[in-house]
């Protein structure tokens, strides 16, 4: 007997939504896209895919919004569809380096305070275990890899991944962010450098700001940006556009609008695997989205 094909789970989920929801909309558009020009797999011939830093949004917002839901996907098919994907995301801090699960059972709901109709969402792509042993593979043999047996994808990762790979179609493996230190990701970012060459998109997942403490009323009703958001964005755009690593991994003192911006570092250190992954960390960048949501930079960028 055949082995069902787990992405049906992620279909039947997806066909319970209402269907005026703005997600439901997207996923009509998006198989009418695919229904009159599928997606072209990734081949040799396209040669090393870019690595990318993107904001993911506030927990499932994303879902919710064009502003959101057409670009992240509009970026996912100007690119050949990925063999597989790994994503280094801000809500998985954990050292030892850890992999998740190769086929995990559920996801990371970590988020509160949304509607109950995003914890039944499903996003059940297939089996990851390849990827997994190549991650391992291309490792220092001094640094030992944990492999979860059950941890499935946080926010992080599959909110928007399920906006630009609706289909579940997809390996996913979510790869733990081991450090603050910028030198050690964009080290850990070389490593897995050899993956682009292979089809695997590897994927810095995080925020631009995130001064999640700092919210206000105008900021949630208005989209109201304050100064230390956009001040850091600019600062973070320049640095990219000139391929100023040295001055990114200064952040924590060089940029304005610290700390306000980032009072805890996780959601702009992926950044620097992001750089790492990219075969010249230096040469500057293409911004992919930008502008603000909640006040804060959804600025996300490809690095070749």
């Amino acid at each position: 007997m055949s082995t069902p094909i787990r992405s049906t789970t992620t279909a039947a989920a997806d066909a319970r939504i209402p269907g005026t929801h703005p997600f439901a909309a997207h996923l009509r558009r998006t198989a009418a896209l695919e229904a009159a020009q599928p997606h072209r797999p990734w081949t040799p011939e396209d040669g090393p895919l870019p690595s990318l830093y993107l904001s993911h949004g506030g927990g499932p917002l994303p879902f919710a919004s064009r502003e959101w839901l057409d670009p992240l996907h509009g970026w996912a098919r100007a690119l050949p569809k990925p063999k597989s994907v790994l994503v280094v995301s801000a809500h998985w801090e954990s050292a030892p380096l850890s992999v998740s699960a190769d086929r995990p059972d559920e996801l990371v709901y970590d988020f509160g305070g949304f509607d109950p109709l995003y914890h039944s969402f499903r996003y059940d792509t297939p089996d990851a275990g390849g990827l997994a042993r190549q991650v391992v593979g291309l490792m220092p043999d001094a640094e030992q890899v944990h492999q979860h047996n059950r941890r499935g994808l946080d926010h992080g990762a599959w909110v928007p991944l399920k906006i630009m790979y609706p289909a579940a179609d997809v390996p996913v493996l979510q790869l733990s962010l081991p450090t603050e230190d910028p030198d050690r990701l964009l080290a850990l970012g070389e490593r897995l450098r050899p993956l682009r060459e292979q089809g695997v998109l590897v994927v810095g997942s995080g925020h631009m700001t995130h001064g999640l403490p700092f919210l206000t009323r105008e900021m949630f009703t208005e989209n109201r940006v304050p100064g230390w958001s956009a001040d850091f964005d600019a600062w973070a755009a320049d640095a990219l556009a000139r391929g100023d690593v040295a001055e990114l991994a200064r952040y924590r003192t060089a940029a304005p609008g610290m700390p306000y911006a980032h009072p805890t570092v996780e959601h702009f250190t992926p950044l620097f695997v992001t750089l790492g992954a990219a075969t010249d960390p230096t040469a500057p960048v293409v911004t992919t989205l930008d502008g603000y949501g909640v006040g804060l930079s959804r600025r996300s960028f490809q690095a070749a």
